[in-house]
């Protein structure tokens, strides 16, 4: 729905430009639609909408309709993919947005995400932490890291086990050029919403026995297109959402294969 395909002639600029236009007022409508969304559920839980922030998950979708996003408001996104990540990144140099690395994370590919991303949402190892640490800049500000956690115990996600999770939380709070923010976590899909609930709110509940333990946090990355409500309604401060905003997934041209050796 939203590639942008050159017409027949190869020369058509009035169809390019009211193709982008279309998608430009596709995804506008798409944000408005999801940040309704979140205040409703804001509401609903008794939370203030600017508590929760926003982003919009654009693996898969080329820069324009990052421009789109971006001319409707919306600043941070996420990527799953380094190989399609870092042109797309380097094409929207000019623009003031703030990158969120949220997928697993290849050991050998910890030094371009240290230096081309803003957030890494998905740390579920000491080994990556470390990589991050060692590979960030300086000069940079320090790159903001939440801890992935299995809290679903599925063979098929990344996540380091909820009762492992405090011991990583306080190893990477020790690393130089890491700042420790919270926890992130990608339930197994549910429908019914007291289900969804139950299953962010073992995150929240894990995020609770971190600050009893001296390490206090302040985000909770949790919630998706389908879910992002049951999250909110269980403290979510970040909501990762691609489909509502973009439309169906692109298929991706990626390499990135997830790394699960120690």
């Amino acid at each position: 729905m939203l590639r942008l395909t050159p017409s027949r002639n190869g020369g058509d600029n009035a169809g390019k430009t009211c193709a982008r236009l279309t998608i430009m007022a596709t995804i506008a409508e798409g944000l408005q639609a999801v940040r309704q969304r979140i205040a409703q559920a804001a509401r609903l839980a008794g939370r203030d909408p600017d508590d929760i922030r926003l982003i919009a998950v654009s693996k898969t979708f080329a820069a324009d309709a990052v421009r789109a996003a971006f001319a409707a408001g919306q600043r941070a996104f996420g990527e799953s993919y380094l190989q399609e990540a870092l042109p797309k990144i380097l094409e929207l140099r000019d623009l003031p947005l703030e990158w969120h690395y949220i997928g697993p994370i290849q050991s050998n590919k910890t030094r371009p995400i240290a230096e081309r991303f803003d957030w890494v949402h998905a740390v579920d190892r000491l080994k990556i932490a470390e990589r991050l640490s060692a590979a960030r800049g300086e000069t940079q500000p320090p790159l903001q890291v939440c801890v992935q956690v299995n809290i679903s115990s599925e063979a098929s996600k990344s996540g380091v086990a909820p009762d492992e999770a405090l011991a990583l939380a306080r190893a990477i709070r020790d690393l130089p050029r890491l700042r420790l923010r919270g926890l992130m976590a990608i339930p197994r899909p549910v429908e019914a919403f007291d289900a969804q609930r139950a299953q962010f709110r073992l995150l929240r509940e894990l995020c609770d026995r971190l600050a009893a333990a001296g390490i206090v946090t302040d985000t909770l990355s949790m919630g998706m297109t389908d879910d992002f409500e049951a999250a909110i309604a269980e403290g979510a401060t970040i909501v990762r959402v691609g489909r509502a905003i973009f439309g169906e997934r692109l298929q991706s041209t990626r390499e990135d294969v997830p790394d699960n050796k120690p």
